[in-house]
């Protein structure tokens, strides 16, 4: 009986080990798990980013300033004579030709003066013509002795005088002929009539300093803009090539208005501003441009072809120059320092430091770091692309959109 109980104890003990002992292989197990799962648990998760490839693309430069609307000229119409104004043939903003009648003064004072004018030189040609005839009788009796020197040289002073007064009279037609013509006004360019300055009715005087409308010669038209003086150099250097394209668009350069082209600088520079201003000349058969419109010139300074690009929002500046984060086929990201050209507030001309294909950053750089994990998205619409038209400013002395 003694050697049953004593059984018994043995058996709950080697029961209890290896319940123990289960627990502590479990736990080991448990243990190692949590151990091994512990690392990936740490790793940061991949940081989210906008990347898009540097491209090959032809790149127009332009050279920007701001410009305003010129006629080629601005005719003001006033009156040559005095008189009461009779019509306007013309309409206010009409278009006009040149030589088109535009306003009439009452002609009949002036119409008057010349009949007058014109009597006066038939009745001098009629005593020119009865006094030549008495020359011609007193010489030939003079031939014959019976007129004297002194008749012959009184009737040819008389004759003389008639001359005289015969071309005093041409002038006096001349001068009424002009002055009735100046009774009929008419365009001396072809253009756009202004507005009325005056009505008809009124009496209109060669000395009054208020005229009678204008007209604008608006087709061609011409811009005035200005650029920096630095950039005359490339200008001239451009125009011996040839002949420089200009286009003209609204002031938030939304809309483009016309294309024409560069007819000279001016010669010279504003020394206050250090700025040069340029005339453009544009057709205008649309009628796009307005004069005294202000409208954003671009000029096309040359085209660069094959260049590598890139958007604007994938370069960074740091402590040593520019860089751009690319994103690596392992989906981390390194810095590449790059060099850059011409630039626009969409588009960057790589001149250095990056080829055509390699993937940058464009958006979630102030999380990076060189070798972090990416997951890298293309945007809905990348800026700039293809054959985008830039600015020619040096990214690293004038960032952004001039």
């Amino acid at each position: 009986m003694a050697q049953k109980r004593f059984r018994l104890p043995l058996f709950a003990a080697i029961v209890v080990a290896a319940g123990l002992g289960s627990w502590l292989l479990l736990s080991h197990h448990a243990v190692h798990a949590t151990l091994a799962a512990d690392p990936a648990d740490d790793a940061p998760p991949a940081v989210p980013v906008t990347a898009a490839p540097a491209r090959l693309a032809d790149v127009p430069v332009y050279l920007r300033g701001l410009g305003t609307v010129e006629a080629f000229n601005i005719v003001e119409i006033r009156a040559q004579v005095n008189g009461t104004l009779i019509a306007l043939p013309v309409g206010q903003g009409e278009e006009v030709r040149k030589g088109q009648i535009v306003a009439e003064i009452d002609p009949r004072p002036y119409k008057a003066t010349l009949d007058q004018a014109t009597a006066q030189r038939a009745e001098d040609a009629a005593q020119l013509h009865s006094a030549a005839l008495d020359l011609a009788r007193y010489q030939s009796l003079q031939s014959r002795s019976f007129a004297s020197v002194q008749q012959v040289d009184d009737q040819q002073a008389t004759v003389d005088r008639l001359r005289a007064a015969i071309q005093a009279d041409d002038a006096a037609v001349e001068s009424a002929l002009i002055n009735l013509g100046f009774c009929t006004i008419r365009a001396p360019i072809a253009g756009r009539v202004g507005f009325y300055q005056t009505d008809v009715g009124n009496l209109i005087e060669a000395s009054a300093q208020t005229g009678i409308l204008s007209i604008t010669e608006d087709k061609p038209i011409s811009v005035v803009f200005t650029l920096p003086e630095a950039d005359l150099p490339r200008i001239q250097a451009a125009m011996a090539k040839g002949t420089l394209p200009v286009a003209a668009y609204t002031a938030d350069e939304a809309t483009k208005l016309a294309t024409g082209t560069l007819l000279t600088p001016d010669n010279t520079i504003d020394t206050t501003t250090g700025t040069i201003q340029l005339k453009a000349t544009f057709a205008n058969a649309n009628d796009r441009l307005w004069p005294g419109e202000f409208v954003n010139a671009w000029l096309l300074l040359n085209t660069l072809r094959n260049v590598v690009t890139v958007p604007v929002p994938a370069v960074q500046h740091g402590p040593d120059g520019l860089f751009v984060y690319i994103v690596k086929p392992d989906h981390t990201v390194a810095t590449q320092p790059v060099t850059l050209g011409e630039q626009d507030g969409n588009l960057a001309v790589v001149a250095g430091g990056l080829q055509a294909g390699q993937q940058v950053v464009l958006a979630g750089q102030s999380r990076l770091m060189p070798g972090v994990r990416v997951t890298a998205t293309a945007p809905d619409n990348e800026p700039g692309g293809a054959g985008g038209a830039i600015a020619a400013r040096d990214l690293a002395h004038a960032p952004g959109r001039d």
